[in-house]
């Protein structure tokens, strides 16, 4: 659909911001023909945001002069600056959706985790949706954005819709869960380095593959639930030995976690978490299991790991609570940062709007 209703004058500046996700439940299908795992999964969108910044660039694009893209915040030198980054991904398809030969400066600003599991990458193209279509003109709306956002990637609808929602499918059909409205804090441990989310699925296809006896499959552990903990105490080994014999559990319906989440008890709620890729992640990064452990151990209600991980997250029972237990951890040296987050919060928006292209300082924990 062709546009011509704009002119770009080289200084217009957007800004949007997208929050980050996590996975209060995540259950994992078997492989697709496609390559892809049906998925079950509660997202929550939390107070940790991308920024990016669209602006017309000057030029036109596919003239020789490749479109500007910049990162910075923790993790920059880990994003791509070429055109696999979502959120050039993202500019590209409403650029000629629009019809437009604009070349387009991308500012890109980290404050979501990168290859943490909490799909920092997804926010940025949300972002970058949200802006691209401001800058250009389209006035897109929201379920138009989502729809577009499907084809970048699996959790890019959610990032632009944000709150609380039951996602299908590969996680981008979704249903927002309107009575999910209390606030959760959530402490998030950092570990050192990410995971590659392929990677992670992948390993729990082997780890399914490897468990799956065909009979006598209860054989696995001879200390019993009970001596389970001991178990690993006296000797890891043998109780890794003990786990690998067993079939993976899988996350069960959502539906009682979709029900305590209408109330207002965090412990209810944290009791019904559940991620098929925690298994997979330990096996393949197994000092996890210590962070873990530590989160526990300082009272947290609930811990797990965010998705494909590395990151972990403690599930507490408000601030308070959650600063206690981020200071036992930051001090245990477990992480290499510890931040206490809050859900849910909305989802992309506009930020500025710039004719000057100056745009504001930052944004805050609300995404404002």
């Amino acid at each position: 659909m062709p546009r011509d209703v704009f002119t770009p004058d080289g200084a217009r500046a957007v800004t949007a911001v997208a929050p980050a996700k996590i996975n209060l439940h995540l259950g994992v299908g078997d492989a697709r023909p496609d390559g892809f795992h049906d998925l079950l999964t509660v997202y929550r969108a939390v107070d940790m945001w991308e920024r990016v910044t669209v602006s017309f660039a000057g030029g036109a694009a596919g003239s020789g002069d490749d479109d500007e893209i910049t990162v910075t915040g923790p993790g920059a030198p880990q994003v791509p600056t070429d055109r696999t980054n979502l959120a050039a991904r993202a500019v590209d398809l409403l650029r000629e959706e629009a019809g437009s030969d604009a070349r387009i400066a991308i500012r890109i600003h980290k404050g979501v985790p990168v290859a943490g599991g909490m799909a920092g990458g997804s926010a940025d193209a949300a972002a970058a949706l949200v802006a691209t279509d401001r800058l250009l003109g389209l006035g897109l709306g929201r379920a138009a954005l989502e729809e577009r956002a499907a084809r970048l990637g699996s959790d890019v609808p959610f990032c632009v819709r944000g709150g609380t929602a039951l996602g299908t499918g590969r996680g981008e059909k979704l249903a927002t869960l309107l009575h999910a409205r209390a606030e959760q804090h959530v402490v998030v441990a950092l570990a050192a380095g990410g995971l590659s989310t392929p990677r992670v699925f992948a390993e729990l296809d082997r780890l399914r593959a490897e468990r799956a006896y065909p009979e006598g499959a209860e054989r696995a552990d001879p200390e019993g639930a009970e001596g389970a903990e001991g178990a690993e105490r006296a000797d890891p080994e043998a109780a890794a030995r003990v786990r690998a014999a067993r079939p993976l559990p899988r996350a069960g319906g959502v539906e009682p976690l979709v029900e305590a989440l209408a109330g207002d008890d965090p412990a209810a709620v944290a009791a019904l978490l559940a991620n098929d890729l925690e298994p997979a992640a330990l096996s393949l990064r197994p000092a996890l299991r210590k962070t873990l452990r530590t989160g526990q151990e300082a009272g947290a209600l609930h811990g797990m790991v965010s998705g494909s991980g590395p990151t972990c997250l403690f599930f507490c029972s408000d601030r308070d609570h959650a600063i206690a237990v981020a200071a036992e951890i930051s001090e245990s040296g477990v992480a290499r940062e510890v931040r206490v987050t809050r859900g849910p919060v909305g989802g992309a928006h506009i930020i500025s709007d710039d004719p000057s292209g100056v745009t504001g300082p930052g944004v805050d924990s609300t995404g404002k």
